[in-house]
């Protein structure tokens, strides 16, 4: 399951570096902290940035909604979900 860990360390800082989520660090993400409202407070507009990464990155076109937001939860549903889905 190492390569799961270093996906969400990457991912992490993806999510950093695309959110400008300036002075935060990787390791102040929790790995099953909700990305939206009470964890990382992200919003409607970071979900796209979101899904833009997981294009670029990963070769991974999220088309429902609701899939969508499965699939960005948490860093957790996030890596399970690009190790599922990934098509770079």
């Amino acid at each position: 399951m190492q390569e799961l860990q270093d996906l969400k360390q990457t991912l992490k800082t993806q999510i950093i570096e695309s959110l400008n989520l300036q002075g935060m660090s990787p390791d102040e993400i929790d790995d099953n902290a909700p990305l939206f409202g009470e964890g990382l407070g992200l919003d409607s507009i970071d979900s796209l940035e979101l899904m833009v990464l997981l294009e670029r990155n990963y070769g991974i076109k999220i088309e429902d909604a609701r899939e969508g937001r499965k699939a960005m939860e948490s860093v957790n549903a996030m890596a399970q979900y690009i190790a599922e889905h990934r098509t770079k």
